[in-house]
């Protein structure tokens, strides 16, 4: 269990990125500003997230938790219990929801990420993808499949579209890619 004064020095610090996102650049959040804004040390910081990358991939998990939740035992069509093809739409809408919510947090991390591939997130979305595709069409390569679907999030385009507020036109374009693949 956490200690209380940990608790809330991670609560501090995650809110500071998050401020400090808001009216700067990714290249221009570094620890020492973290720190200084949460009324920490460079230390903590470094201790607690070990880099910015591990600080933005906190701040997203934090996002996360309540769709990942939702996946594994929310109601359908997102949750158990909904065919496959109907879950793989809903997640992709839950994440382009996500996304618009955190639109500079998302791409702060895109930006810090080294090793997308192998990011707990990403590894988690995938295997869901995967096997909800799997499950829809299983002459499909769900493997590849999935990567690409989930590839098509990490794009300068869905950016632009999330900032430009067509998220209307990327939920209903992930929608057609789905249905069509899944004929």
């Amino acid at each position: 269990m956490e200690r209380a004064d940990a608790a809330r020095n991670r609560r501090a610090i995650l809110r500071a990125t998050e401020e400090l996102l808001e009216t700067n650049e990714l290249s221009q959040v570094s620890m020492d500003r973290v720190a200084a804004a949460a009324g920490v040390g460079k230390g903590t910081v470094f201790h607690r997230f070990g880099n910015r990358e591990g600080l933005m991939r906190a701040l997203v998990e934090e996002r996360v938790r309540a769709l990942s939740s939702a996946v594994d035992s929310g109601p359908p069509p997102l949750g158990p219990g909904a065919s496959p093809s109907a879950r793989l739409a809903a997640f992709f809408d839950a994440v382009v929801e996500l996304a618009t919510r955190n639109v500079k947090v998302m791409a702060a991390f895109e930006q810090a990420s080294t090793d997308r591939l192998n990011n707990p997130i990403y590894v988690s979305w995938h295997a869901h993808v995967r096997d909800l595709l799997a499950a829809a069409a299983p002459s499909l390569d769900s493997d590849l499949i999935a990567h690409l679907l989930l590839g098509s999030l990490h794009s300068d385009l869905m950016l632009h579209l999330l900032r430009t507020g067509e998220t209307h036109r990327l939920t209903t374009g992930l929608r057609s890619m789905i249905e069509t693949l899944l004929r």
